[in-house]
């Protein structure tokens, strides 16, 4: 297998998360059981299996590499891939692709899906996306992938089964619609991105941004900037309630052999021990 940019993977109960984040210079992740791939910043020869990628923002390290992501699908003879990105930038992508076709002498077959804050994308009849919104300078959203079944009314649980069966063959509902949070993908956001999005804290796999750590890099000027500081993240530390966190997208001011141990150090214990440092 060709190998031609950086992956770092976590395997947490039945799902992968692989990928990659350096503010400035490139982001992409994917989910292979889910078949769901988030931002396009670079294109590992890997990822090139994924039908579907959800973007966040149109920012050159979050979507760069999508000509490449398209071109090599049709090279290779796969299917045009789904693209899903903030329906602000869906036209402008769309003359993007269209100049590098005529460029690159190749089609350029996508499509292109613009979505907004509440939309709904259903993967299969088992996992849904749902589309929240975040704080960026450019037009961004986040995503969150949710396992969904149907259970027994709670008032239901206990019943005999044919009380319950001659409900149903009455037209009575007897399920209803349960709905987990599995992995949340924030992309690029400010404070205000986290919270209003309840998911971001309590899904199973959360992938977000840590871009600045050192106390002389205000916070008001990197919220202007739609990014977080790790005091942001400190301050919040009781609400994240998620089972593994990918923390990423740090600032290229850092000097690599610094960053893990200097983040590792301020946060609290029980936050600490759920968190990856992706850089």
């Amino acid at each position: 297998m060709i190998e031609n940019l950086p992956v770092r993977r976590l395997t947490h109960k039945n799902l992968t998360v692989e990928g990659y984040s350096r503010a400035a210079v490139q982001s992409y992740f994917r989910v292979p059981e889910l078949k769901v791939g988030f931002d396009v910043g670079g294109s590992p020869w890997d990822f090139m299996s994924l039908k579907s990628i959800f973007v966040t923002h149109p920012h050159l390290d979050h979507m760069a590499a999508l000509p490449v992501f398209v071109a090599r699908r049709r090279m290779m003879k796969m299917e045009p891939p789904t693209v899903y990105l903030p329906a602000e930038v869906v036209e402008p992508t769309g003359r993007m692709l269209k100049s590098w076709q005529r460029l690159d002498r190749g089609r350029m077959h996508c499509e292109l899906v613009g979505v907004s804050p509440g939309d709904e994308i259903e993967l299969s009849r088992e996992n849904i996306v749902t589309v929240f919104a975040t704080t960026h300078t450019v037009p961004s959203v986040g995503y969150v992938v949710w396992d969904r079944r149907r259970k027994l009314r709670p008032e239901l649980v206990g019943k005999p089964q044919n009380e319950i069966r001659e409900l149903a063959t009455s037209g009575v509902e007897v399920t209803q619609e349960v709905r987990m949070p599995l992995v949340c993908y924030t992309g690029d956001t400010s404070p205000p991105g986290f919270d209003a999005e309840p998911a971001v804290y309590e899904s199973q796999l959360l992938i977000t941004e840590l871009t600045f750590y050192r106390p002389e890099h205000r916070r008001e000027k990197i919220h202007k900037f739609g990014h977080m500081h790790i005091d942001d993240v400190i301050e919040r530390a009781e609400r994240f309630r998620n089972e593994r966190i990918i923390f990423t997208h740090v600032s290229t001011r850092y000097v690599d052999g610094q960053i893990e141990k200097a983040i590792m150090k301020r946060l609290p214990v029980g936050l600490r021990e759920r968190v990856e440092l992706w850089f």
